[in-house]
């Protein structure tokens, strides 16, 4: 990260209440926590399609239900020994879906490259995620060696920890930026919080919260002054682009606009 981008990104306050990111990003603190499956807007919609179905089959005396609870037997298996992998393949082929997951993950990456975090690869498979320990979702992958030296040796600055909780709430602070609100970023919330109370001393519930409220807010905004980039960096992720391209695009979107 140059100097200028780190002043501006990590000086200023960093006592984030819900007020102050309310008033800084226009969103209640709640539009940026991940939701349950059925429970977002776009899922939401699916599942009352489905109950709806479901019903009509049913006043139509088409007994469904022995299917159904087929259904729900592999739906809970998949989620507890898969950890969702299935019923990710099967979402991520429907379109809105998947372009969440792309707007989610080209935050991770955008954020991962302005704060100088090398980027190993972006998985957008399900199965392939969990081939690589990344359970039920797509996921971005990189290498912070000074974290990886500093927890090494039983520390970690506040700089470090600063610059890995943007990267990892990056993906949530996309999804707020692009459509109101975040419905992924469940594994990236588990990361923070398995990392935090590995600190000497541990971080508290209430400074867990103020550190994750600080980082989405500086996130999100580095993505709304990078907005072309991010958007460059999505569309390379839609078309298939490799990751040698997707940064060679968001360069080339941060050079035509400065």
């Amino acid at each position: 990260m140059n100097n200028s981008l780190h002043s501006a990104v990590l000086d200023g306050a960093r006592d984030i209440r819900p007020s102050v990111l309310k008033s800084s990003t226009g969103l209640e603190a709640s539009k940026f926590s991940p939701k349950k499956w059925g429970l977002s807007g776009s899922s939401s919609v699916v599942l009352a399609g489905f109950l709806g179905g479901v019903s009509y089959l049913l006043q139509q005396g088409i007994d469904i239900r022995p299917q159904l609870a087929i259904i729900l037997g592999l739906a809970f298996t998949d989620s507890i020994f898969l950890g969702g992998t299935c019923l990710a393949q099967i979402s991520s082929y429907w379109p809105p879906y998947r372009r969440r997951i792309l707007v989610h993950e080209a935050g991770h990456l955008l954020v991962a490259y302005l704060v100088g975090c090398p980027i190993r690869g972006v998985i957008l498979d399900p199965i392939v995620a969990m081939q690589m320990g990344i359970q039920g979702q797509a996921g971005t992958q990189f290498w912070d060696e000074n974290m990886n030296n500093e927890m090494a040796e039983g520390q970690l600055s506040g700089s470090t920890f600063d610059r890995y909780c943007m990267v990892l709430f990056a993906g949530t602070a996309a999804e707020a930026l692009v459509y109101g609100d975040a419905e992924g970023g469940e594994n990236d919330e588990n990361l923070f919080r398995s990392i935090s109370v590995l600190l000497q001393p541990p971080l508290s519930v209430a400074q867990m919260s103020n550190q994750a409220r600080w980082s989405v807010l500086q996130s999100y905004n580095l993505l709304k002054w990078h907005r072309h980039a991010h958007r460059a960096a999505f569309k390379a992720m839609e078309n298939g682009a490799s990751l040698s391209v997707i940064i060679r695009k968001i360069e080339e979107a941060m050079s035509s606009n400065r």
